[in-house]
């Protein structure tokens, strides 16, 4: 275990002393607090990423050993840096009409205010990954094809719309409908635009993924294709793990009002996602417990739904949190008793 969790004990211990001098900074012995309100929200991340790190692993298991070791440095420094920090100061810059110096320097010295302007942020951000998360799930489990069903005769049962065309973007787009209609009127558009601009996304990601796929045998593509391949999973990899982090981002809040130790909690939880999912990789778990990645899915599919209804009104992180884990939790008994029939 420690081969493969030594990088994220080791940047745990520097993060939290960064969060005690940081906290002595600003306000003279809150060192202490600093430290638990950091350790609290890296709990908080693993249990809302979880399924991610499985998702992730199922990726990972068909990329190369460069773009995995990519992965892990690239892809952390985006998604501690890029998703807990830059992306939130990016987004009110967007939606406040703001630079985002400005807006930076509101994050670093008037936290109240911040927040505040993240709050009103809130419906678009997590509409969009409500959306790209929805059609994560819907194409898992809409695949005539699959050949593996945890829950039997639901899974079945869905796998049987693959042979309606586009019936994904149509399931969509009319929970977009639904969700947008309880959506106050100022924010109705943003809401709309961001939750369609979640589908193109996906379906701009995913087609891409498919197209190397397919061509990926007769190399006929401009770029190598086990180097086009591999960044494109990367990409896909990152915004799958950009969705997951919005409720964790805006949630966050809820703890602390301070970006600097939000963003070094959730990196902190982000780290340890990245050790769990190479770990699951090379230990070849997915194969060893089948029904893991159906559990996941699940997980997704119930975090979607939860996000959208959070554009609206106020979903515990807590509530989030447990029913991934419970998903995964069942799966993996599943699987284990599965296993020794």
């Amino acid at each position: 275990m420690i081969k493969y969790f030594l990088w994220s004990y080791i940047f745990t211990i520097a993060g939290l002393t960064g969060a005690y001098f940081w906290g002595e900074h600003v306000h003279s012995g809150t060192g202490i607090t600093c430290i638990l309100t950091a350790l609290i929200l890296g709990v908080l991340e693993v249990s809302l990423s979880f399924d991610n790190a499985v998702v992730n692993a199922m990726k990972l298991e068909n990329m190369t050993e460069k773009w995995r070791h990519r992965f892990l440095t690239w892809g952390i420094i985006i998604a501690v840096f890029g998703m807990r920090f830059l992306f939130p100061i990016l987004v009110v810059s967007v939606f406040a009409k703001l630079n985002m110096a400005d807006v930076a320097k509101i994050a670093l010295t008037d936290a109240d205010k911040y927040a505040q302007y993240l709050h009103q942020t809130h419906s678009p951000i997590v509409t969009f990954g409500g959306m790209f998360l929805v059609m994560l799930f819907l194409n898992y489990f809409f695949n005539h094809e699959k050949e593996v069903h945890w829950i039997k005769p639901v899974e079945k049962w869905l796998a049987h719309f693959d042979h309606v065309r586009g019936i994904e973007i149509i399931i969509s787009l009319l929970l977009l409908l639904v969700t947008q209609s309880f959506i106050v009127s100022q924010e109705r558009l943003s809401v709309i635009i961001s939750g369609i601009f979640g589908i193109i996304t996906y379906l701009a990601i995913d087609g891409l993924t498919h197209y190397l796929e397919v061509h990926e045998k007769t190399r006929l593509e401009a770029c190598k294709s086990s180097a086009c391949s591999g960044f494109v999973s990367f990409l896909y990899l990152e915004l799958i793990d950009a969705s997951f982090s919005l409720d964790g981002v805006l949630g966050a809040f809820a703890i602390s009002k301070d970006v600097i130790i939000i963003s070094i909690g959730l990196a902190i939880g982000a780290m340890f996602v990245r050790s769990l999912t190479i770990m699951l990789v090379e230990k070849k778990t997915l194969k060893q417990f089948r029904y893991l990645e159906n559990g996941a899915h699940w997980a997704i599919g119930a975090l979607s739904l939860l996000m959208l209804v959070s554009s609206v009104r106020e979903v515990p992180e807590i509530v989030t949190g447990l029913i991934g884990i419970g998903f995964i939790a069942a799966s993996l008994i599943s699987s284990i008793h599965e296993t020794r029939i």
